[in-house]
This record gives structure tokens, sequence and C-alpha cells, in this order.
């Protein structure tokens, strides 16, 4: 049996509590501002393709609010001439068709050319998205990619790419009227609570070896 004088005391106990607690929540919520500043920088530039990452589709095909913006916001970058073509990243969901064939009808009714777009229809998680278009972007000769999503999944989103040798570049889907604040500081969270859980992802660098 441990000595009683070894065993901690109540109040030490209490306060190591205390202290843990409160490195995990401010670990949490300044990794969350760094998520909310980053997923508001827009970076795209000069890319060898924009990468569309998928969003839910509800039932009968219809795309989620976040969807349709992820599309409009590519769209525009297309448009701009960003990059030559897109890959629209998403597989089937609780509802079909796939995200990414979803997308492609919205992208072909904003104007841009079927043949220009790429689908990659087996994703369904932003791990799967990073390494199922990789080997679309592989194949393609592809070096340096703008990826489109919501602000709060971008930052996760270019470590996912980063890790698999991408030169990245983000641009931000408008939430602006179709998210309300709470909602969004909600997934902002969630996104650091996944973060935190992965440290590694957040040692992902770029291939130059350049940090955020």
């Amino acid at each position: 049996m441990r000595p009683l004088a070894l065993l901690p005391r109540p109040g030490h106990l209490r306060r190591s509590v205390v202290v843990v607690a409160g490195v995990l929540t401010g670990g949490v919520f300044g990794l969350a501002w760094w998520v909310d500043r980053f997923g508001r920088r827009e970076q795209a530039g000069p890319a060898d393709a924009l990468v569309v990452l998928g969003a839910r589709v509800l039932p009968g095909g219809v795309p989620s609010g976040a969807l349709v913006a992820r599309v409009e916001q590519a769209a525009a970058l297309y448009h701009r001439g960003v990059a030559p073509w897109l890959l629209l990243s998403g597989g089937v969901g609780v509802h079909p068709p796939s995200e990414a064939r979803v997308m492609l009808g919205l992208l072909v009714r904003a104007g841009v050319p079927a043949e220009a777009c790429v689908l990659e229809e087996q994703s369904h998680s932003t791990d799967d998205n990073a390494r199922f278009s990789g080997r679309v972007l592989r194949e393609r000769g592809a070096r340096r990619v703008v990826v489109v999503s919501d602000p709060y999944h971008l930052l996760r989103a270019r470590q996912c790419f980063r890790r698999e040798g991408w030169e990245v570049a983000t641009s931000p889907a408008p939430i602006a009227g179709r998210m309300r604040a709470w909602d969004r500081c909600y997934w902002t969270v969630r996104e650091a609570f996944a973060l935190l859980l992965r440290p590694g992802l957040l040692l992902a660098r770029a291939p130059d070896g350049k940090a955020a």
C-alpha cells in the first residue's frame, strides 16, 4: 500500500485539475483564434488547379448552402483565370448523388465548361480529400493548388494537403447571410479540437519547408 504521506492532497489535486483544464481551454481557444484568422485570408493566386472540397447534399440531390457557396467561390476564381481546371472532391454521403457530381452541375450552370472539371468521388473526410485528390493531381502534373472550402475548414484542409506534398493556397467561401455568428463559433472551436487532437498535422510544411 502506498504511504499516506505520498498520496496527493485534495487541495493539490484540485489545483492540478484546474491548471490542466486551463491549459487545455487556453490551447483550444488559442487555436480557434488561429483557425478563424487563417480562414478569413484570401490567398488565391496563379495555380495549376482549383480543388473544391465537398459539403453535404440534401434529400433529392439538393446542394446544401455550404456546397453552393464553395462552388460559387470556385467558379469566380476560375473565371478570373486563377487555374485552368477544377478538381471536385467529395463522395456520396447520406443522400446521393456524390458531392462532386452535384458540384459539377452547379459549376456548369455558372458557366464553367464541364471539360474543365474532374471528379473525385471516393472522399468522405478531409483526409480522404487530400489523399484521393493527390492521385488525380499527380496524374495531371499539378504542383500548386488552391483549395476552396468554408473559412473555418481551411487551416485543417491546407495542412492535410501539405502533408500529401502539395504547395497549397486557400480561398474561403463566403458565409455572410448563411451562417449565424454562433454557428461559425461552434464550427471554429470544433476545428480547433480536431487539430488539437492531431498535433502532428499542424507540423506539416509546404514542399519548400515554409510554415504558415
